[in-house]
């Protein structure tokens, strides 16, 4: 597996898609995708409408050596989808060793392709913190993304609550497990 010499991230192959690390030329598509009010809305942490240099600052924080997640853009270059289709991410859970939560969201334009399925599974198969346990939660009123998480072996573990900034307030969550060992 090819290691990105900057982040030290392995760029993993999927079928349709290679996850590779932000790099600065993400910029203006990830600002032009994470400013969609339907991507922020399915996220905890993307702001709507999105502030100016937060793209920026986003890309800043994957390439922190100091980081706690492991940021991956979703490219369809080599099929002719773009440069960035989506993201996705790994975070160390803080406390827990050999724990990890996912999270993702794919351009609007290509939502119900299958490209987040796809991400997901290609993750899931590199493991690339060596996770045991990785979790996730997804807000109710987003099935779909449920629904990834359900056919890549995730068990639900129950209903949470999570603040979205987007929203400007908390939403109902299903939370998900997935054990790899």
């Amino acid at each position: 597996m090819q290691i990105d010499h900057v982040t030290g991230q392995p760029v993993i192959p999927a079928e349709r898609l290679t996850l590779r690390p932000l790099q600065r030329s993400d910029a203006g598509l990830l600002e032009l995708y994470s400013g969609d009010e339907r991507v922020a809305r399915s996220t905890t942490s993307i702001p709507h409408p999105l502030p100016p240099g937060a793209a920026e600052a986003c890309i800043d924080r994957a390439l922190s050596p100091k980081r706690r997640e492991d940021v991956w853009a979703m490219d369809g270059t080599r099929t002719g989808l773009g440069e960035l289709v989506g993201v996705i991410a790994l975070e160390r859970m803080e406390g827990a060793e050999a724990q990890s939560e996912i999270g993702y969201w794919v351009a609007p334009a290509l939502w119900n392709t299958g490209l987040a399925s796809e991400a997901v599974g290609a993750l899931l198969a590199a493991n690339p913190h060596g996770a045991a346990t990785i979790f996730a939660s997804v807000f109710q009123d987003n099935p779909v993304s449920a629904r990834v998480l359900t056919n890549a072996g995730f068990e639900y573990l129950g209903d949470a609550e999570a603040w979205s900034v987007a929203r400007g307030a908390p939403v109902a969550t299903w939370t998900y497990l997935k054990r790899l060992e």
